[in-house]
């Protein structure tokens, strides 16, 4: 599995819980998606393939979504590894709803269930059931946590009131993530899948805002399989595991219990699956004994880096 990129020699940026960045000049940055699975803001363990299916989804995405906003993708060179712009990183992750669900402590459905009917400076009417559409799809913005920290909910108020976020730019970013959320949703359907939820990253380059980072993946939505009935009961996405987690009694706080084998291998599918659906191919499968050697090879190739 690819656990993590020996940066020795490389100019390495950030290991983030997911992806090693690297510099490739004053312009460029390297993505490696690496196989680690977080959740509950914690690293949980490695998910094999996982990082490819990540970099496959996004570039298809990046590409169907073009007609809404632009994006960072240069170039894949290896189905692990993104070569994209470098941009100014805007400080929220902008999170949009579509149902009322969620497992943690802070889901909105956890959060509804106990009574409250304002969330994220959202109002919500009496009577909604657990998995049940929104009125319509709502942002609901985050801070960005250090690593080990969680995220701060926000509501879009409040993004532009503590000037995280200039007001103009802020309010085209939201209209973007709402039009990104509908072009997602009707494309989803048509592979059989429910787009419930995503999280968008954004950053600005040249004076425009553009899409970075990874969308909707698995890894940043929630998909339910369409062809199942009824599709909240059938995950593909991170959801799993934080079920699996909920089940033994984890929901954030404290050391998490590793994840068991079958965790691994159900993850796996159903991240391979959807994969294969949205990109109408499976994911090219790792040489899992020279991965992390050859994707090391091409980032040092990309940036210049010593052997």
């Amino acid at each position: 599995m690819l656990a993590e990129i020996d940066a020795t020699g490389l100019p390495l940026v950030r290991r983030g819980k997911v992806r090693d960045v690297f510099a490739a000049g004053d312009d460029r940055l390297v993505l490696v998606a690496t196989d680690r699975l977080s959740a509950f803001d914690t690293v949980l363990g490695c998910v094999p393939g996982k990082g490819r299916v990540l970099t496959a989804v996004s570039a298809w995405w990046f590409e169907q979504l073009r007609p809404v906003v632009a994006h960072h993708l240069i170039d894949v060179p290896h189905p692990a590894v993104s070569v994209v712009h470098r941009c100014e990183t805007l400080p929220v992750e902008v999170v949009v709803r579509g149902y009322l669900t969620g497992v943690t402590s802070t889901s909105m459905w956890t959060r509804y269930e106990k009574g409250q009917r304002v969330i994220d400076g959202i109002r919500l009417p009496d009577g909604l059931e657990r998995n049940s559409r929104l009125p319509r799809p709502f942002v609901t913005p985050t801070t960005k946590a250090p690593d080990g920290a969680h995220d701060e909910p926000l509501s879009v108020a409040e993004v532009a009131e503590r000037g995280l976020v200039a007001p103009s730019l802020w309010a085209d970013v939201v209209d973007i993530a709402l039009h990104l959320f509908a072009r997602g949703t009707a494309l989803a359907s048509t592979r059989g899948l429910v787009l419930v939820d995503t999280k968008y990253e954004f950053g600005v380059l040249d004076g425009r805002p553009v899409l970075i980072d990874e969308v909707h993946t698995p890894d940043s939505s929630r998909f339910w399989d369409g062809r199942v009935d009824p599709a909240p009961d059938a995950n593909m996405d991170k959801e799993i595991v934080r079920r699996w987690y909920a089940a033994q009694g984890y929901r954030g706080e404290g050391d998490p219990p590793p994840m068991s084998p079958e965790l691994v291998a159900r993850v796996a599918d159903a991240y391979g699956e959807v994969a294969e659906r949205l990109c109408g191919r499976p994911p090219v499968v790792a040489d899992e004994d020279g991965e992390e050697d050859a994707v090391r090879e091409v980032v040092r190739e990309l940036t210049g880096g010593q052997t």
